[in-house]
């Protein structure tokens, strides 16, 4: 049989049996080449020195959408203070907890326990908000992790 190119049309069976073919002699070939290890050829073991200069290659590709649903717990922070259980025991409605930040600061805005920003309240809509005065850069971000 020929197609409109008057090239042979080939068998999908012939062509599976020469891929089967072509893999048994490359096995055979390669057992001869060497000692066989219950089907361990090529096998070795490897050391964590053989992974040290070894460094992922750069995905060109992307795909940033796979994590864009991802859900992350983002949290103001106002300031913090430690206080012994005592105390804490001892609070009730109307106590004044003090803070280690002065009026007027910007509060931190941490992603997942990460600060990421710097910001001041705001009122929209007569609801608290925060507006961003600033970004922490993602090299910044990965030097504070260190």
């Amino acid at each position: 049989m020929t197609n409109d190119t008057n090239q042979p049309e080939i068998d999908p069976d012939e062509a599976i049996a020469d891929a089967w073919a072509a893999a048994l002699e490359e096995q055979k070939e390669s057992e001869q080449g060497g000692e066989t290890h219950s089907g361990m050829e090529g096998i070795r073991r490897m050391s964590p020195e053989d992974f040290s200069g070894a460094r992922p290659e750069p995905a060109s590709d992307v795909n940033l959408n796979m994590v864009l649903d991802v859900p992350v717990t983002i949290a103001m922070e106002i300031g913090r203070t430690r206080i012994p259980i005592r105390n804490l025991l001892q609070l009730n409605q109307g106590s004044v907890v003090e803070l280690d930040r002065l009026a007027g600061e910007p509060l931190d805005v941490l992603v997942n326990g990460t600060l990421i920003a710097h910001g001041e309240v705001v009122v929209v809509n007569e609801k608290f908000g925060i507006r961003l005065t600033d970004v922490i850069s993602p090299s910044e971000r990965v030097r504070k992790l260190r």
